[in-house]
């Protein structure tokens, strides 16, 4: 047998890419991830996000206070009202990167948008991208498709208000099949409001605005939840806000330049330095950071030049140059809020101290349920762990997850296909116990949940979380619905940042397989009805299984749905005040309400 033939490496093998074929080529570089819509992290949000973004800058730079945003199916239209894009730059301005004037301080100085790269990957991703400018009383106009210039045109005289018109429908050759939720736009448009108190957003006919800024996004998040009067401070470069309330956890949010960074970094850390020097400077006292934030829920927001993150889509904040301004900014104003505010010092002690005592029974509590376990580290004998992990293996640990899942038959499947590198498993003994209602004391005296606790990572901390995604892996029946529910009341009960910070899936399996009954070479595995009824169409003599838990399906076919092609919805929340009504009336002593709801809504 003669030598494999080598391929020919020369000068025809060089390729030269516009920049716009590159954002085609290599989307993830510029926008993350791709998605179906399903997560609000999905690349459409991030191209809806980079087109707004702009439009927001022209708004801190002085110029329009109104944005209207609409939507249409899969096409968005975005109209400003700021200065406009300078006509005769409009078409290199939308489709050529390293464009634009954010490289020129004197015109923007705090942008989100700094790489110059945004609307150029909206235009190059999108299968229509239409931009139209106007400038005193004249406009320009350019349509593109798939990043190509299909036309352009100069308007002469218009009687439009200056701005810019950005409308586009991102590529489904790109993209695949795909779908916007209303509910994750919604979400953002509220943000950019409560960044930017004065600035009126119009969603499809619904308008928002905010007038106390983070204030806002506080009282909207807790609702009626008892709270302490919250520390509000507003300067030239930093806007943020505390309170305490008597839930478990700590929950941050976090932004930068109107960037909402999921992940936190140095802005956030500095800033919770801030408040614990602050408040153990005017107690005289030296309170620990676990016990200062217990119960407290915050937000912050900075404006800075040359922000650096740790990647392109922006979830977490690199620059180590901000932290001693920021520290001595928040310590200030919360010395001279807890002068002011006496009765709220007062309270806020009371929690701190009562939070000291709380972590000391857990404590006391904990050491025991170890010493009854007698299990060191993490010898936790339902997990079959991973060899990587998040944090401590920084770039192979990322994307690493856990599977939660119901008993032994479906874990057998998962662990001979997972990947031993980054997917752990840990099996479930029957149903977990419904903490709602309970002390948090529960977690060490059950050993199931402890074992979970101790597997996540997350006894002291959620930034020790030992996975990316925390995946729940039950059967599509109303034995799998309830274990789900139950684990996520102890999330949501006790840790509910691990659900705030996006951390929380839930796997998605297919409900039938259609295959052809002849020769089974022809498979399809269908997750809705509709696929189903599609797929016995396409296939020859289809023949239809429904799968009524995980443990039927083979390891060979569960390799598909845990690998590449792997489907995770993420566990999305509003707001704190909703989590509390939901958990109330699904998990509490409401037994006749919950009967009487489930008999009405049974058809």
């Amino acid at each position: 047998m003669g030598e494999k033939k080598q391929p020919v490496y020369d000068e025809s093998k060089i390729k030269t890419l516009s920049s716009l074929e590159h954002i085609r080529l290599r989307s993830g570089m510029y926008i993350g991830r791709l998605g179906s819509g399903k997560d609000p992290d999905d690349g459409i949000y991030v191209l809806l996000k980079e087109v707004i973004d702009n439009s927001v800058d022209e708004f801190i730079m002085g110029h329009g206070r109104r944005i209207i945003v609409g939507r249409d199916g899969k096409r968005i239209k975005v109209r400003d009202f700021g200065r406009g894009i300078p006509l005769g730059k409009l078409v290199e301005c939308v489709s050529v990167i390293n464009t634009g004037a954010k490289y020129n301080d004197d015109v923007f100085q705090f942008s989100v948008g700094l790489n110059g790269v945004g609307t150029k990957a909206v235009n190059a991703l999108s299968s229509h991208f239409r931009a139209v400018a106007v400038r005193g009383g004249k406009a320009a106009e350019a349509v593109f498709s798939k990043g190509k210039l299909l036309k352009e045109r100069q308007i002469k005289s218009t009687t439009e208000a200056d701005g810019t018109f950005i409308e586009f429908e991102p590529d489904e050759e790109i993209f695949g099949e795909y779908d916007f939720n209303d509910e994750f736009i919604e979400k953002r448009i509220k943000n950019y409001t409560y960044l930017n108190a004065g600035l009126e957003l119009d969603y499809n006919g619904t308008k928002y605005i905010s007038k106390n800024g983070l204030l806002d996004l506080l009282q909207e998040d807790l609702g009626d939840k008892e709270m302490y009067t919250p520390l509000y401070y507003r300067g030239d470069k930093i806007e943020f806000v505390f309170t305490h309330t008597l839930n478990y956890g700590e929950t941050f949010y976090s932004f930068v330049n109107g960037q909402y960074t999921s992940d936190g970094g140095t802005h956030e850390s500095a800033y919770k330095e801030g408040l614990l020097k602050g408040l153990n400077e005017f107690y005289k006292k030296a309170y620990s950071g676990v016990d200062v934030r217990e119960g407290i829920v915050g937000a912050v927001s900075v404006k800075i030049k040359d922000p650096v993150f740790e990647s392109q889509t922006k979830n977490k904040l690199g620059n180590t140059n901000i932290k001693a301004w920021i520290v001595q900014e928040v310590k200030s104003a919360v010395i001279d809020f807890l002068h002011k505010n006496g009765e709220t010092a007062k309270k806020i002690q009371a929690k701190i101290v009562n939070n000291e005592n709380l972590r000391k029974e857990l404590n006391a509590v904990r050491k025991e349920a170890k010493e009854l376990s007698k299990k060191t580290a993490l010898r936790i004998p339902s997990l079959n762990d991973c060899k990587y992990h998040k944090g401590e293996d920084k770039e192979k640990g990322e994307n690493t997850m856990i599977f939660l899942t119901e008993g032994q038959s479906a874990s057998g499947s998962m662990v001979k296909k997972r990947d031993v590198y980054k997917q752990a498993i840990f099996s479930l003994r029957g149903k977990p116990l419904n903490v709602f209602g309970k002390k948090k004391t529960e977690i060490y005296k059950n050993e199931e949940i402890h074992n979970i606790v101790k597997a996540l990572g997350i006894e002291n901390s959620i930034d020790d979380l030992r996975y990316d995604k925390v995946v729940l892996a039950t059967d599509a029946d109303n034995d799998g619905f309830h274990i789900r529910n139950l684990i996520l009341t102890i999330f949501l009960t006790f840790f509910e940042d691990l659900v705030k910070r996006g951390h929380v899936y839930i796997l998605e399996t297919p409900l039938f397989r259609v295959r052809n009954a002849k020769n089974n070479k022809e498979t399809a595995y269908c997750y809705t009805e509709k696929e189903r009824d599609n797929a016995a169409k396409t296939v020859k003599n289809p023949e239809v299984t429904r799968f009524k838990g995980l443990g039927e399906i083979s390891p060979d076919e569960f390799g598909q749905f845990i690998g590449e092609d792997i489907r995770l919805v993420k566990v999305e929340i509003k707001s704190s005040h909703d989590i509390n009504e939901t958990l109330e009336f699904y998990m509490g002593k409401n037994t006749p309400e919950r009967k009487s709801y489930i008999m009405e809504n049974l058809i």
